[in-house]
């Protein structure tokens, strides 16, 4: 009996010591653990919502500047956009992009159909947010990329032959080079090439892919004999305005979290898009006597672009500068380079996005300082000539990319689709002859399944026309 009572007195005394230490190492465990910040998470959930917001407001800012015939065609471009690259993003696009590295060239195909992707942090990539907000926040990113090419072939590249085309160039050059540059692994990201928001990944990638499109499908009918100028400039700076709006999202949200580094990224946004508006007014003012709506809704889409690569790594004035420099060189290269070299960037893709990203990456590597963000580098002008090597390293390798993986992909397209609408079909116009729709017309008078009837348009152009009822 007594045995039996100091052994029970034993094993308490030893579930009692054992109590606080037990407690410790769960405590310990949860503090190892990486913990979801509901800040944070609010955050990027604001801001992916806004960024899927800007590829609305390309469709109207592309939209505007079609003419009339083409408005649906040009804003569908966008639209579908939304819809075929988030079903290859789930499918296999993130995890080429984001998943186990592969060679330091693009990911494996571990996260399939977000195989793995749950609803925990991921230490590499979303410390404080779920990982599938993470994934989430690069969809939108991937979704306005291809759409951003639309600008240099709209209103003449066919419809079916755009949607093989944006699923296999994001397939192709996007998700690679996002990996490149942003995932573990990535060769550029181990090189230290510097691009915050995606000045190499989103703005030269699709400028430098569009003009090549545009010079493979070649010029629309009638470019450089007949005016071609934008139908809704209302629109055009509607589109504009919700672009501004959304990069916040775009570049703020990059940071990933709500703190200092994202106040910084959102103020330097702000100043360089302003500064971009101005000095492209002001240059275009001085040489043709006006300044005209479109050209400040340019200019700020300009500053924009140029301040993606940067706006986590500089300060508020060389944000001034990024801007007022971008406005001037995009300017230039909308309105004479165009011309003198003679191809037909629709709605200025290249112009914009092509150039305007090329000096951002380049200006990143000219104005980073680690006094404004320690996980990045200093630029030439504090101290470090080696970084604008690598940030030429990275534009060099973002412009051969999408030259070349466009034309291959086009030019394997064509063999079994079609690229160009016909000259018939470009006449009567892309939305009918694409869609079957006409932007403003009533759908009650015109010929479409809601009623009225079909004629035939001008002998010229040979293609049939819903023309209104009497």
């Amino acid at each position: 009996m007594g045995n039996r009572f100091w052994r029970i007195v034993l094993i308490a005394v030893t579930f009692l010591t054992t109590l606080p230490a037990l407690a410790w190492a769960e405590e310990a465990a949860a503090e190892a653990a990486p913990a979801i910040d509901t800040g944070d998470t609010a955050f990027i959930l604001v801001s992916a919502a806004i960024v899927l917001l800007m590829t609305l407001g390309l469709a109207l800012f592309y939209g505007g500047m079609s003419r009339k015939k083409n408005v649906l065609s040009t804003i569908m471009y966008s639209f579908i956009a939304m819809g075929i690259i988030s079903i290859q993003w789930v499918f296999f696009g993130y995890s080429l992009a984001f998943g186990p590295d592969l060679g330091h060239i693009v990911g494996s195909l571990q996260w399939f159909g977000l195989n793995g992707v749950g609803v925990d942090p991921n230490p590499d990539y979303s410390a404080t947010i779920p990982h599938q907000l993470f994934m989430i926040f690069q969809m939108v990113f991937a979704i306005i990329t291809p759409a951003i090419i639309s600008g240099s072939v709209a209103e003449r590249m066919r419809f079916p032959a755009y949607l093989i085309f944006i699923v296999a160039w994001a397939t192709l050059i996007y998700d690679p080079v996002a990996h490149w540059v942003w995932g573990v692994g990535g060769w550029l990201r181990e090189l230290g090439a510097l691009d915050f928001a995606g000045g190499t990944v989103v703005h030269i990638i699709s400028g430098v892919s569009g003009l090549v499109a545009a010079l493979i499908i070649g010029k629309r009918k009638g470019y450089g004999s007949e005016p071609m100028i934008p139908h809704n400039l209302p629109m055009t700076i509607t589109g504009a305005a919700l672009l501004w709006f959304g990069w916040f999202g775009f570049n703020a949200g990059s940071s990933l979290a709500a703190g200092s580094l994202t106040t910084i990224a959102f103020v330097n946004t702000h100043i360089a898009t302003a500064a971009g508006m101005m000095s492209w007014v002001i240059v275009e003012w001085l040489r043709h006597g006006k300044p005209t709506v479109l050209g400040a809704a340019s200019g700020a889409i300009a500053g924009l672009v140029a301040i993606t690569p940067a706006c986590g790594f500089v300060t508020p004035m060389s944000s001034v500068i990024i801007g007022l420099v971008v406005g001037v060189i995009c300017y230039l290269a909308v309105s004479t380079l165009k011309a003198k070299l003679g191809y037909d960037d629709s709605l200025d893709a290249f112009g914009i996005h092509g150039i305007g990203g090329t000096w951002g990456a380049l200006a990143t590597g000219l104005f980073a300082s680690k006094a404004v963000n320690e996980a990045g580098n200093n630029g030439l002008f504090y101290g470090n000539p080696d970084q604008v090597v690598t940030q030429l390293i990275g534009i060099a390798a973002s412009w051969a990319i999408g030259a070349v993986g466009t034309f291959i992909i086009l030019k394997v397209i064509n063999v079994f689709c079609k690229l160009r609408a016909t000259d018939a079909e470009q006449e009567a116009g892309m939305d009918f002859t694409q869609h079957g729709e006409d932007a403003y017309t009533d759908l009650a008078l015109a010929g479409s399944p809601f009623g009225g009837g079909i004629t035939a348009a001008p002998a010229a152009t040979g293609v049939v026309k819903p023309a209104m009822q009497k």
